[in-house]
Formats: structure tokens, sequence, C-alpha cells
């Protein structure tokens, strides 16, 4: 099957994709903390990447695509279990112990992995200064505009829990680059195929975990309210059919420190949508964090603008 590493893409896909990814998966914070409310951790994972990669893969059965080749499977294995079982799947475990806004903090810091585990763009990057002042500043950016809440929400000592859960973050953190990366340049085959296994090789995982930990023990089906069963249906059509495989074919068309962007600009779309329909308030200090984290973006991009 053709490679499809380093296929050109129309500006108009790219640009709809990284909207895909920039806007939809920033709104599937909501989604996600409603879920939780009902679901446990582990079998909302399952629930949602196997519902997604199953009907992902029908339908790309039913366009006769090839679904069943050999090597591209095998990876998928490896990038499902690296991105959403390792990377998704702490998250989502250390968000029981830790603050979302430090969470969201520690996540913000994938495109700074991007930059020093990408062997083949590591001098390039480093060398480029639009990159690097960009990365540095987006950082800075998700950290002024989290900075009242972990503040606020951090005690001064932590436990013993707290420090693992730090720890497992910013480990998942690093799987999440690891596969990108790994997905960027050793994957073969129709990439959204790709997505598809990967999805059902992560949910098995998932299940897996959830048995051990007895999530299906205190399962109660029909104590969950209608609002979590439409925000798994949320998570399912769009926060993993549409943002994740709009993010794995960006990787395959676009820099793996570009396409990294997405971790500035979520929390970014998670604040304003809280601002817009939660009610929440916005202060001038989340203001300038917004407007540097955007500035950001652009500058990783300069060099992209000014060549294209």
């Amino acid at each position: 099957m053709p490679d499809n590493q380093n296929q050109s893409a129309p500006i108009a896909k790219v640009v709809i994709a990284f909207a895909i990814v920039y806007i939809v998966w920033g709104s599937t914070y909501f989604s996600v903390q409603a879920a939780l409310r009902d679901f446990p951790p582990f079998i909302l994972g399952a629930l949602r990447f196997m519902a997604a990669g199953i009907i992902l893969l029908a339908w790309l059965g039913f366009k006769k695509e090839k679904l069943f080749y050999r090597p591209q499977l095998k990876k998928s294995f490896i990038v499902g279990n690296l991105l959403l079982f390792i990377g998704n799947g702490t998250i989502t475990w250390a968000e029981e112990t830790l603050p979302s806004s430090l969470v969201a903090v520690l996540v913000s810091a994938s495109p700074v992995w991007f930059v020093l585990l990408d062997s083949r763009t590591l001098k390039s990057n480093l060398r480029n200064p639009f990159v690097i002042t960009g990365v540095t500043i987006g950082l800075a950016g998700v950290i002024l505009l989290f900075s009242e809440k972990i503040y606020h929400q951090l005690s001064p000592a932590k436990d013993n829990l707290e420090m693992i859960s730090l720890i497992v973050v910013i480990l998942g953190s690093i799987s999440w680059c690891i596969g990108s990366l790994y997905s960027k340049y050793k994957t073969s085959g129709n990439p959204i195929v790709g997505a598809g296994w990967q999805m059902v090789f992560a949910a098995f995982s998932f299940i897996i975990v959830a048995i051990f930990t007895g999530e299906f023990n205190h399962l109660n089906i029909g104590a969950i309210h209608l609002r979590a069963w439409l925000s798994v249906i949320y998570l399912v059509l769009f926060g993993s059919i549409a943002g994740y495989s709009a993010y794995i074919w960006l990787l395959q068309v676009r820099p793996a420190t570009q396409v990294s962007t997405n971790a500035y600009v979520n929390p970014v779309v998670a604040v304003l949508l809280g601002v817009l329909f939660g009610g929440e308030f916005i202060n001038s200090l989340q203001i300038a964090g917004l407007a540097i984290i955007l500035l950001s973006v652009f500058i990783i991009n300069y060099d992209k603008y000014k060549i294209r």
C-alpha cells in the first residue's frame, strides 16, 4: 500500500483539519467532565474508543478501503496504546487527584517534547528562532491562563499520590509525543484506517485495566443520566472519529511541532466556551494568557506562512 508520509495536501483540507483539532478537542473538556460523573474513567475510555473505532472502520469498509494490512495493524497497536491508552488514559486518571488546570499546563508542555524528541527535525527546530520562541511563550501563556486556579487549588504540601499523578501526567505527555512521531514516520497505509484500528486496540487495553481495577463491578447502567450518554456520543462522533482522525491525518502532511500546537489552543477554546456557555468569568490576567497563546501559535507557524 502507498506510504502517506510525504504527501502534499490542499491548504483548505489542512485548515479544516486544524479547525477540528483545535475547536472540537477544546470543547471535549466539558463532555469528559460530564461523562465522568457517571462513568468510571477506564470504562469511559473503552466505550468511547471502541464505539468510535468500530463506526469508523465500518464506514471505511463500506467505502471499500482495505482494512486488514498486517504491517499497519501492528503499528496501529503501538500507536493506539502510546497515544490513546497511555497518553489519554493517564490524563483521565490523574484528573481524579490533580486540578484540571494543572493537568492542562503539564499537557501543554507537549510541543516542547516534540521539539526535543523529533530527531529528524531537532537541529532545524533548535536553530529556528520562531519555533523556540513560540514554544516558550506558548507554555508561558498557558501557565498564565491557569495561574490563579493552580494557586488556589493546590495544597502547599503535596502528598505522595499528588506527586505520583504529576509524574504520570508528564510521562503520559511524553508517550503522546512518541506515539505521534511514530505515527508520522513509521506507519504506512491509509492514515484514517490506522486511526480506526488505533482506537480499537486502545479500547481493549482500557477494558483490561477496567477489569483489573474492578470498575465493572461498580458500574450501574440504570443510574447513568442522559447527559452522560449524550456526552459519550459527542466524544465518540466528534472527539474521536472527527478529532482524532484529523490529528492523525495532519501528522502525515504537516510538521509535528506545528500539529502539536493543539496543546496550546485546546485550553483556550475550553476557557472561551466556559465563558460563553458556562457562565464562567474571565479576568484580565487570563485574557493576557489567551493573547500570548494565540501569538505563540502564529510565531511557531511563521516560517510556514512565509514559505507558502
